[in-house]
């Protein structure tokens, strides 16, 4: 148990240590992200376009064979 405890500790350890390393020399960042940024922006919007579309369809099709239904019934 003693082991296990040690180990953790060296490992929580060494986590910190890590942590607070300052990256060597980084190299800076391009303006490129933007673009991408904005590309997934505009996905996320057709994709929410997208569903807002196929739940009208559902609804449209639901309710169209609720009235299918009714009117076999009726024939009935």
């Amino acid at each position: 148990m003693s082991k296990l405890l040690a180990a953790l500790v060296a490992g929580l350890f060494s986590a910190a240590v890590f942590a607070q390393a300052t990256p060597a020399a980084a190299p800076a960042a391009p303006a490129a992200p933007a673009k991408t940024e904005a590309k997934a922006e505009a996905k996320t919007e057709k994709k929410v376009e997208k569903k807002a579309e196929k739940k009208v369809e559902k609804k449209a099709a639901k309710k169209a064979a609720k009235k299918a239904a009714k009117k076999e019934e009726k024939k009935s």
